[in-house]
């Protein structure tokens, strides 16, 4: 009954965690370790017999608690892999580029040398806590980013690194970690050792490679029904870490990671759709995997860090992250403010925790030198010191350490329009070819090939569904415009992302039963000020209607041209003077004098769409 009640408490705390991250606007990793410390070590101070209110020890005891780890690690890292594509690293700017030379060897180097110096550690541990915060992660960065709004630049710096750090971290503290357990850091690497470290690699690339080969072959001839292609896919990711275990020891994160690269960088059908399952399975696993895996350090660790540690979290910040960005941004366009604030963001994040919590274990149990093995204990509360010094310091000064260096974009103008149908892309179209940056959104796969054909940003998924946000680039996004020909997911996509945009910047198109009512008024969030719901505007645009622009002088001419114009024009969008389009909105559109009306109009052919009557033909 004990346990049951400790496995419910984790899984409660870790969902309070969770929207207490999304209420602070934090990355979840900080309430959910500082959560996991307080009815862990911290819990310990307080009790008659010093025991804590709850011990991952105490519920996973033994080999039950390595293996939960080692596959919920194996899961995260996978994810990981499915973050590297090729492609991508290609693609990417030169100064991108260096961060991902640079930036491992340099952490790699300058934290094994912090740590054996200032804590004493063996090299092999120096080593692995060199390659353990290498990691960054874009459940880290991207909540950053949405709270600071940093420039294009910055933004996209920061936004691909911390995605093709995660996995390429991951993989060096995998190969740090295999070399301690088969190369024996501190002595003598025997023609033995080096067999057994690289058929270990081996091992888990082969059998990482056939599993991704697997799901390929499988998804493409249809062997599955649509309902378990989800369960099927995390199935055989925790099976490729099995098997890759079974063949080899120590094999499985290897092959865990290596089949997410192989799938991130073949042709899979539906592996957006498929991986959809990550959502939910990797909120409980991260939530309890932290929860937990604070727990378990205690208070005497945490005692015995010592101002050496404070030095080596010094060391990293101050030192290591801006060697990295200036060897990495010589020669590049960037100022000297942009390239500090770059040197102040590099939090670590989620595999840094996870990984260090799964080989602080395994060293403590199974590590060849007795040295490491000792040692071994102080990686995870070091790790976890990292985490949330750099998570606390970064998270919450970025702001207005962006604001004192200017490197804050300007209020975005750009829009994030729900439904890439006709009508909804016929507006994008317009927006974009008059430089208002768009990203149109729909779960249609047609529709989006639709879009993606007319030149359009696109995004395609549910921008309901929870952590959507997270993988939307919205930083030039300041407005919602919600235009599918379903009233009430309108209504959903508008309260959803009320909070990110704000109450005056989301709209929708009203509903056809609003339109219909004798006294209908546009209210503050409705678009374009009058009966013009779904059917109509569809209907409008196939009449081949003319965009017309009429200059403003003030107000009152902007409202006798709404009445005087009813039936001829649908007014849209308010340019103004800076270029800024707003939109046309009888509750809230304010006229200044150079103001232009951006009006769709029809000819005479085709005036049987009444705007007026709301009638639709």
């Amino acid at each position: 009954m004990e346990g049951m009640l400790e496995l419910a408490s984790i899984l409660i705390l870790g969902v309070f965690a969770q929207w207490l991250a999304w209420r602070v606007k934090q990355p979840a990793i900080l309430p959910l370790i500082v959560i996991g410390l307080a009815v862990g070590p911290i819990a310990s101070l307080f009790t008659p017999d010093g025991s804590k209110l709850l011990d991952g020890d105490a519920i996973f005891s033994g080999d039950l608690l390595f293996s939960f780890v080692s596959i919920s690690v194996g899961v995260i890292l996978f994810e990981g892999g499915l973050t590297l594509k090729l492609s991508e690293i290609r693609d990417q700017a030169g100064t991108v580029r260096n961060l991902l030379i640079f930036g491992p060897i340099i952490t790699l180097i300058g934290g094994a040398l912090g740590a054996h110096y200032l804590l004493g550690a063996d090299w092999g541990i120096a080593a692995l806590f060199g390659a353990l915060i290498i990691v960054s992660g874009p459940t880290v960065i991207m909540p950053i980013l949405r709270n600071v709004r940093p420039n294009q630049q910055i933004n996209t710096i920061l936004k691909w690194e911390g995605i093709l750090i995660d996995p390429l971290g991951a993989l060096i503290a995998v190969l740090v970690y295999e070399f301690i357990q088969t190369g024996h850091f501190g002595e003598e690497i025997t023609a033995e050792a080096m067999q057994e470290f690289v058929i270990t690699i081996a091992s888990g690339i082969f059998v990482g490679g056939l599993a991704a080969l697997f799901l390929r072959w499988t998804l493409r001839r249809n062997r599955l029904p649509e309902y378990l292609k989800n369960v099927f896919t995390l199935g055989l990711v925790i099976f490729a870490f099995t098997a890759s275990e079974m063949v080899q020891k120590e094999a499985g994160l290897m092959g865990a990671t290596f089949m997410g690269i192989m799938l991130a960088n073949m042709n899979v059908p539906d592996l957006k759709k498929i991986l959809s399952f990550k959502e939910d399975v990797s909120l409980i696993l991260i939530s309890v995997l932290f929860i937990l895996l604070s727990s378990r350090i205690n208070m005497e660790q945490i005692q015995k860090l010592g101002w050496e540690s404070v030095a080596l979290f010094g060391l990293v910040v101050l030192v290591i992250r801006p060697l990295i960005v200036f060897l990495s941004t010589l020669g590049s366009s960037l100022k000297w403010n942009e390239r500090v604030f770059l040197s102040w963001i590099g939090p670590k994040g989620i595999v840094a925790a996870a990984v260090a919590s799964l080989f602080s274990i395994q060293l403590i149990a199974n590590a060849p030198n007795p040295i490491i093995r000792q040692q071994a204990e102080f990686i995870l509360p070091l790790t976890f010191l990292m985490i949330v010094g750099t998570v606390v310091l970064q998270g919450s000064s970025a702001k207005f350490v962006a604001r004192l260096l200017k490197v804050e974009r300007a209020d975005p103008v750009g829009m994030l329009i729900v439904g890439a149908s006709d009508v909804p892309r016929f507006f994008a179209r317009y927006l974009q070819q008059n430089g208002v940056s768009v990203l149109v959104a729909d779960v249609s796969e047609n529709n989006i090939n639709k879009a993606r054909s007319e030149g359009l940003d696109t995004f395609q998924g549910d921008v309901l569904a929870s952590g959507v946000r997270d993988e939307m680039d919205l930083t030039q996004v300041g407005r919602l415009l919600a235009m599918t020909s379903n009233s009430e997911i309108n209504q959903l996509a508008m309260q959803r992302y009320e909070e990110e945009f704000g109450e005056s910047h989301v709209y929708r198109i009203p509903s056809r039963r609003e339109t219909e009512l004798e006294d209908f008024e546009a209210e503050h969030n409705l678009l374009f000020a009058q009966k013009s719901d779904y059917l109509y505007l569809a209907s409008l645009i196939r009449t081949n209607p003319k965009w017309s622009e009429q200059p403003l002088d003030s107000q009152e001419q902007f409202e006798s041209l709404l009445k005087k114009e009813r039936n001829r024009q649908l007014p849209v969008f308010i340019r103004k003077e800076s270029g800024r389009y707003e939109i046309v909105n009888n509750a809230e559109t304010i006229i200044t004098k150079g103001d232009v009306l951006i009006a769709l109009r029809q000819d005479d052919a085709h005036r049987s769409v009444s705007v007026d009557s709301g009638n639709h033909t």
